[in-house]
């Protein structure tokens, strides 16, 4: 379903930034989505991290397969040679089990998230072993909806603001940050139409 934000944002973006217009333009339909499931979408982005979108689907379909069902009651009595054949390194294999027993034991509750803000929402799950700041922000922005997250770590956003708004040169966080502002207070969907710019299907964590 589409982010009851989406349209107004659209509009915000297209009237303020040239590039993001062009984006939109080309992109007429397309929205965010989310999964729905809160376990789901942070263990996807563990699986994610460090490599490109299609390598994390292939190994995301592996442990889906390996699992069952991706949940915490499935993970937890894995076995890491198992998780590991599925194509997940040692270091990722730890995480997603961290995960799971955060979860199944109720050390997370994710209830109360959706009353948090962004920054305390990153404090509470920043506890997980391999859940870092770029996790948190993709699962407010895949998972919350949250309307104004700027994931400056993300590679595929750095690659798009400098493609873009900087011949292709590097740009520092301060930099990105900069650009960004006539974006507020809708930089999570500024962020989705400038991946889109690199690969036009959508990506779901």
């Amino acid at each position: 379903m589409k982010p009851r934000y989406w349209d107004e944002a659209k509009a915000h973006l297209a009237r303020r930034d040239r590039v993001l217009r062009a984006i939109i333009r080309a992109h007429p339909d397309a929205n965010l989505r989310t999964r729905g499931d809160a376990f789901q979408t942070l263990a996807r982005s563990i699986v994610g991290q460090q490599i490109s979108v299609k390598a994390a689907q292939a190994v995301w379909e592996r442990f889906e397969a390996l699992a069952g069902r991706v949940a915490p009651e499935s993970i937890v009595g894995l076995g890491e040679d198992a998780m590991r054949a599925a194509g997940l390194s040692r270091m990722k294999a730890a995480y997603l089990k961290d995960l799971a027993g955060h979860f199944h034991e109720g050390k997370l509750r994710p209830r109360r998230w959706a009353r948090m803000d962004d920054e305390s929402v990153i404090a509470d799950l920043v506890q997980v072993k391999g859940i870092g700041r770029w996790s948190v922000e993709m699962f407010l922005i895949f998972h919350l909806m949250r309307p104004n997250v700027l994931p400056v770590g993300d590679l595929g956003l750095q690659r798009a603001m400098e493609r873009h708004y900087n011949g292709g040169e590097t740009l520092t966080k301060d930099d990105m940050r900069a650009l960004a502002g006539p974006w507020r207070p809708w930089a999570s969907v500024a962020t989705w139409y400038l991946w889109r710019s690199l690969d036009p299907v959508p990506v779901e964590y």
